[in-house]
């Protein structure tokens, strides 16, 4: 990482990541989709000035949809790059720290934004550039996805911003929420359904609700969006470091728990998030076992979507060279990223979270 003028809480070197899954992979077509979608959010103005573009950019949102979906139609690829902009300029209003930033006013805007999805006629936002952005983005995704592929969307969405809600409440009550509550509520910020939604759109892959929606599946995509949501928690923790109350991530809550300093508490934190790699792994594999086409290669976007955003992170200068150091992005910032050979934990038992146990249930049941 690229030295910070003020040391890391949690050190100057993130841990090894244990990922024994198929890495390194980005669509073909990246730069296209990089330009074409840079060209768009230039067209609407979503960023008031330079250094606020500078930062818009930095977050390689592009270079995140194409390692999460490296193959598919590259108009669902641009799409998504296109509302993975727009998403992170509310997420940094989200975390910005600001005093008019609390939980009112982010469930305002969440069910405003959530009906404009559903209804983007009902004219229920602001006019300025992000509503302006919003309405193309909405109007084009009504006209590209299926109605259950919007459904899917939706439900994506809600995920996300209940997430939101959840942290911005716990964070203007004060205080650390127990690592239970956490492991439930805090990966939905992370809207991994959000994302996957779009993986199956750009493959042209529709699997029933049957197969989509049962127990196991969803078990193993809620495991997805557990490792992604820890991943992000070590990747950004710099970067939100200077929030109080402390930013409510898994490194502080365990730290909470323990008593215990950030730095103490990442070795906890990466346990966590290796025992529910290796649930992952062995479940995807138990689902693997006479699924047809479609299953296997929505598994397969499952991977995808977790080993993608560790390469996407590791290279992003939003979380490499964060705002609360850097006057400016540093383009070539970025994590030296190692990977574990192993898991950091033995054993396969489920941890002591009831919010998380059940999903070892379809290991061996």
């Amino acid at each position: 990482m690229t030295a910070p003028p003020r040391p890391s809480r949690i050190g100057s070197r993130l841990p090894a990541f244990y990922c024994p899954l198929e890495r390194d992979l980005v669509h073909p077509e990246a730069k296209e989709v990089e330009a074409r979608a840079v060209e768009w959010v230039d067209s609407f103005g979503l960023y008031s000035d330079a250094v606020e573009r500078a930062w818009g950019l930095a977050t390689h949102s592009a270079d995140f949809t194409c390692r999460i979906i490296p193959e598919g139609k590259v108009e669902a690829l641009l799409l998504f790059a296109e509302w993975n902009y727009w998403a992170n300029a509310v997420d940094d209003w989200q975390d910005s720290g600001s005093d008019d930033v609390g939980t009112g006013p982010v469930v305002e805007h969440g069910v405003r934004l959530l009906r404009t999805i559903e209804n983007p006629g009902a004219s229920l936002l602001p006019d300025g550039p992000m509503t302006r952005a919003l309405v193309d983005l909405v109007t084009r995704t009504h006209a590209m996805l299926s109605p259950f592929e919007l459904r899917r969307f939706t439900e994506g969405t809600r995920d996300w911003l209940l997430g939101a809600a959840w942290r911005a409440a716990r964070a203007e009550a004060g205080g650390m929420p127990g690592v239970n509550d956490f492991a439930a509520m805090g990966p939905l910020a992370n809207g991994t359904r959000f994302s996957l939604t779009w993986s199956d759109v750009a493959r042209g892959d529709r699997l029933p609700a049957e197969v989509l929606y049962s127990p196991a599946l969803t078990a193993l995509t809620d495991a997805a969006g557990f490792i992604v949501s820890a991943d992000n928690d070590l990747f950004s923790y710099d970067k939100d470091d200077h929030l109080e109350p402390l930013e409510v991530n898994l490194v502080n809550v365990l730290a909470h728990r323990e008593g215990c300093s950030p730095a103490e508490a990442v070795p906890l934190a990466v346990a966590l998030r290796d025992r529910v790699m290796v649930l992952f792994t062995t479940l995807r594999e138990r689902l693997r076992e006479g699924a047809g086409p479609e299953l296997r290669r929505h598994l397969a976007a499952l991977d995808h979507y977790v080993a993608g955003c560790i390469a996407w992170q590791s290279r992003a200068p939003r979380y490499a060279s964060p705002r609360n150091r850097c006057q400016l992005p540093l383009p070539d910032a970025g994590f030296a990223l190692r990977y574990a050979d192993g898991p950091s934990v033995v054993g396969g038992e489920p941890p002591d979270l009831p919010a998380l146990a059940p999903w070892w249930r379809w290991v061996s049941g």
